[in-house]
């Protein structure tokens, strides 16, 4: 059993701490499960002196999975209708990320009842790193 369309107003929200020290093994591990081999997230050398960055960053997509936990955890996978993103910043080693998801509306439509969800993740200084929605259904 879902949650109802009774039980989500909108202006309800939650929080959730992704990553408190985010590793450069989890950035590698990420690369291996998802098959992006792009040296700006895994060799050192690559980046900094040819690609330019300060560093190696994560992928936008771990970012964005990430992120997508709060709307799992919160109403279930086979619940999302649609999930998007904007990545509005690089997400360094040792970086502490959150995310917050907050309804932006309930509504019906076709028979069904649905939530539209507005996510921002931040790091720690309050920075969003990546801007989302989501449409997830309700019971009814």
């Amino acid at each position: 059993m879902g949650i109802s369309a009774q039980d989500v107003n909108v202006g309800d929200s939650r929080d959730m701490v992704l990553f408190e020290d985010l590793s450069r093994t989890q950035i590698v591990m990420y690369a291996g499960a998802s098959g992006d081999y792009n040296p700006i997230h895994t060799d050192e050398k690559y980046t900094t002196e040819v690609a330019g960055f300060p560093s190696v960053f994560a992928h936008g997509m771990l970012t964005m999975g990430a992120t997508g936990r709060i709307v799992t955890d919160w109403f279930g996978v086979d619940r999302i209708i649609d999930f998007s993103s904007r990545f509005t910043g690089q997400v360094w080693p040792g970086a502490a990320l959150s995310t917050t998801c907050t309804v932006e509306a309930v509504r019906e439509e076709d028979g069904e009842h649905l939530a539209d969800l507005a996510l921002v993740t931040v790091g720690e200084d309050g920075t969003p790193v990546l801007t989302g929605a989501a449409t997830v259904r309700l019971d009814s």
